[in-house]
Parts: C-alpha cells; structure tokens; sequence
C-alpha cells in the first residue's frame, strides 16, 4: 500500500504546470461546443490541404449570369413549291462566263409557277422546258447597260421535242447537229420541293428540264473549241412543216479579211459580180480581193441550197417513220415562251419581248 501511495505522490508531482492544465481543460470544455459547427463543416466541401500543407484559398462562387434579353423571332419566307424551276432549266448558248450574272438581278418567274398551279395553261400537262438568254439595253438602278433577260420555253408535248442540239454562229462556216449527250446535255425530272424527301422512283413527274452536267470549274481542261461549241449551242427541233428560214434566199457573209467582211446576199434578188463591185465603191473591200470574194460567195450559197435540201430530206425521212402517236404529237406542240415578271426590283421589259426562239423552234405560239 505505501509503495503504490509514493507511486502516485510521484505522478502528480511530474503534471504539466497550471497554465498548461487550464488551458487544456479549456480545450476540453470547448470540444462540446465545436462539436455543432464540425457537423456544419461537414456538410461543406472540405478545404483541400496542399502547398507544404498551407489550405487552398476558398473557391469563389460564380456571379449567375445576366438573362439574354428577349429577342423578337426571325421568320423566314416561306419557299413556293416551284420557285427554282426556272432555274432548273439550263440556259442554253449562254456563255459561261456571263451565267453568274443571271443572278445579278433578282428575277421573278411566278407566271410560270402559276401556269402549273390548278387552273394554270400548264397543270397537269406533260412538258419540256429549256432556258435561254436575251441581251437588251435595260435601265438598271437608272443607268443603261446591257443586261440578259432569262427566258424560258416550255414545249407542251408528251414526248421530248428533239434529243439533239444544233451548233451554229455567224463566226461558225458549218452547222453541226449532234445528239445532246455529246453536251453532256439531257433531258432530267425536275421535282417540286413538297416532293424532295419522297423516294424520287416513285414520283410521276410531268414536268422535264434541259441539265447539262458539265463543271465550270472543268472547263479549264478542256480545249478553246469545246468550251465555245456551249456557247453556240441552240435546243434542236425538225418541224414537220418548213419554217421561213428554211426557205430563205439569203446566205451570211463573212469574208476572212482584217476587218472581215460582213453582209448579207440573196442569191434571187443580188447579181454576184453587181454586189461585189458595190462594195468595191464603197471601200468595204479591197479591189485586189474581188475574184477571191466573188468565188467565197458562190461557195456559200452552194453550201445553203445543200444544207436546205438535205433539211427537206431528213423531215421526209422522219415523218415517214413516225408512228401515229409521235405524229399527232408533233402536230399539236404548242411552245410556250416566260419572260419574268414586273417587280420594283427588276428593270422593265415590256417593250423587248418577242415571240422568236431560234433558229429551229422560229416563234413561240404564247409569249408570257
């Protein structure tokens, strides 16, 4: 018993002094009241301890962000069913260089959207249509320049008009006629926009356009001659009747001079040699160059009476060969040429429209 009391007289004497005990039995007495704010603590995130043990400054809390003020919505137009279709329509003999200023004006063609619309001249016919180009001296934005006006002819058929294209300019001696896929032209479906998600084999279009599938940005491939052969290039069509230019007496001259020579003759109404001096008198042509002339005139007139006759020939072929149903169709085609409309965006052309195609189709039966 006194071994254990000097046992524990020793220990009390070895206690920490009174200022530590105080300050650890005040330790002691704060824990109960931490106690609450640890379980706050905890329900935070905890303080990341890194750096040699220095806590992380505390994250700031982001501002919320400013609402967006309302904006009013953007509508849009809504498409017509067949506002491209003029567009569809290649331009045939257009040179390329001069197919993006088709898009320079804002063109309407809503006369030839409402002409398929019920009650239209064209709903529920089957029809052909190719583009072309027209360039009049317009006022555009109160300045006269020379502006093309894209035209639209639409032949009224059950069958296509023709499957070939002609070639021929006045800088052209010879007039070519060669199938259209030779062009990489062809007859294609053209398909409202209501019906572009459909699956297009299952559609019954009535309404064909003139493609060609050849790339602008090809064409620096190719040769001068073929790039230009687009530009002479006319939609072919063999009436079953003769039209004027068929039986016209007049041949364009173009003798190669520097300046060439260019003028009409009409071998019924002009005598060759009386023709040549004229011009001789009137300083067009060089003396020296009267026999030279004279012998290119008679070569070309030669060159018309046989192209004339072989004309004559192949519609005779061709009406022979027809059957019944292709030829009432060609007996009841009735062609149909679209100018755009009037708009306060676009230049007036009223007093520029003419019922003329080309050279193989002559006049449209309707000019709209």
């Amino acid at each position: 018993m006194r071994r254990r009391r000097a046992l524990a007289n020793s220990r009390k004497r070895k206690s920490p002094p009174p200022e530590e005990e105080a300050e650890s039995g005040a330790v002691e007495a704060r824990q109960p009241e931490e106690e609450p704010q640890s379980e706050a603590v905890e329900t935070s995130q905890p303080e990341e301890i890194g750096n040699g043990g220095a806590p992380n400054p505390p994250r700031r809390r982001r501002a919320p962000k400013a609402a967006k003020p309302e904006t009013e919505p953007e509508f849009f137009p809504e498409k017509r069913n067949l506002e491209d279709l003029w567009q569809a329509a290649f331009p045939v003999g257009t040179e390329w260089e001069n197919m993006d200023k088709l898009s320079e004006i804002k063109w309407n063609f809503s006369n030839l959207e409402n002409a398929f619309e019920e009650g239209g001249v064209l709903h529920g016919k089957t029809v052909y249509m190719f583009g072309c180009t027209e360039p009049q001296l317009l006022v555009v934005n109160g300045e006269q320049k020379v502006t093309l006006i894209p035209i639209v002819v639409v032949v009224d058929s059950p069958i296509p008009p023709s499957d070939k294209i002609g070639i021929k300019s006045v800088q052209r001696e010879t007039e070519e006629i060669i199938p259209m896929k030779a062009m990489k032209m062809a007859w294609v479906p053209y398909i409202p926009l209501e019906d572009r998600l459909s699956q297009v084999d299952r559609l019954k279009t009535q309404i064909f356009t003139l493609g060609c599938t050849q790339r602008r940005s090809a064409l620096k491939l190719l040769k001068i001659e073929r790039v230009k052969k687009y530009d002479y290039c006319l939609p072919y069509f063999q009436p079953l009747q003769a039209d004027e230019d068929e039986e016209d007496t007049v041949v364009n001259i173009m003798f190669p001079l520097e300046p060439p020579v260019v003028c009409d003759f009409d071998w019924e109404l002009d005598e060759c040699e009386e023709f040549t001096n004229e011009l001789i008198q009137n300083e067009a042509l060089p003396e020296d160059k009267k026999d030279e002339f004279m012998a290119y005139v008679k070569e070309q007139v030669k060159e018309r009476k046989k192209a004339q006759r072989e004309a004559r020939q192949a519609r005779q072929k061709a009406i022979d060969d027809m059957d019944e149903r292709t030829k009432s169709a060609f007996e009841n085609m009735k062609f149909y040429k679209f100018y755009p409309v009037q708009t306060p965006d676009t230049p007036d052309i009223s007093e520029v429209k003419v019922p003329y195609i080309n050279r193989y189709y002559g006049k449209a039966h309707f000019v709209m």
